[in-house]
């Protein structure tokens, strides 16, 4: 049967595990030149309506070390769901890819993609949620902290698509879960609850930016505005000034929390650098894994 991966909660919790696992393994067999042939010629589509460095580079390259190759397609190819529909376009693709990669807008032309794919369809990014992401993120924090369960991860600034992310990782991963951001900028309300719901992990919304992170193992921020939201810089730093993570703020973490950014990041803005050079900075680490992780995923949907 086809698998999508749309989101994390796609995978099963044993699966997020396992697809750890295999991303690390994988990341030294890339390192001997013994990464599996899995996609054995097979071309992927990469459909990108937003810019992007990592994603872009870490696909491409992943392809290939998976023995693939890619079509970079732009908005000026696919106008998805305006030129041409998105059922078509999706029985079009089917018929000379692999897998089809998105990076775009609306999470429900995702949704609509795949559900009428008859090829794996990975979610690369959508204004609701960021997964593969958050695969590379916790791959990272397994290498640095030996473990992903019951740790404390503060998450501070804007309520978007890494929060909810985040919130559906703890969905499937014990995790004590604190979001620290402000009234107006708060993270989906049915992610949120049906969070709540699983009853997996502790999850705690703060308008203040100690307590989300006293004691925190993991402490994560993103930018205040989102692609798409640049219009909004000024009003996000107002209601979030209060959210950045500078030196005071990592003082209230433990002393061994390792400090993340999902990249790219606005120096000054939602995280200093002080931290973000810092030897408790791990956001590089995070964006090679993103690659490894990535892969992982590819192997799993294409049965590898």
């Amino acid at each position: 049967m086809k698998r999508d991966f749309l989101s994390v909660t796609d995978f099963t919790s044993e699966e997020i595990r396992e697809n750890l696992d295999l991303a690390i393994e994988v990341k030294a067999k890339t390192a001997r030149n013994e990464c599996p042939n899995v996609l054995n010629g097979g071309v992927g589509a990469l459909i990108f309506h937003k810019a992007s460095l990592r994603t872009r580079c870490s696909f491409e390259v992943g392809f290939r070390q998976l023995g693939g190759h890619t079509v970079y397609i732009t908005d000026k190819e696919i106008e998805l769901g305006k030129r041409e529909s998105v059922h078509d376009v999706a029985k079009v693709m089917s018929r000379y890819f692999s897998v089809i990669c998105i990076r775009t807008f609306s999470h429900n032309d995702v949704v609509e993609l795949a559900k009428h794919s008859d090829v794996p369809v990975v979610n690369m990014l959508t204004d609701l949620l960021h997964p593969c992401q958050l695969m590379g993120d916790m791959q990272t924090i397994l290498e640095h902290k030996g473990t992903i369960d019951n740790l404390k991860v503060a998450y501070l600034g804007d309520g978007n698509n890494l929060t909810n992310s985040w919130m559906r990782m703890a969905q499937r991963i014990p995790m004590d879960l604190h979001i620290g951001t402000s009234p107006q900028t708060l993270p989906d309300e049915g992610i949120l609850e049906k969070t709540k719901k699983v009853g997996l992990s502790q999850v705690t919304v703060h308008n203040e930016a100690i307590s989300a992170v006293k004691d925190a193992d993991v402490v994560y921020t993103d930018v205040w505005a989102s692609m798409g939201e640049k219009d909004k810089v000024a009003l996000r730093g107002k209601q979030l000034a209060g959210f950045q993570i500078n030196p005071d703020l990592v003082a209230h973490a433990k002393k061994d929390a390792i400090v993340m950014h999902c990249l790219p990041a606005e120096i000054g803005r939602e995280i200093t650098s002080e931290v973000m050079y810092s030897p408790q900075s791990v956001v590089f680490d995070q964006a090679e894994n993103r690659l490894h992780a990535q892969k992982a995923v590819l192997i799993k949907i294409l049965g590898g």
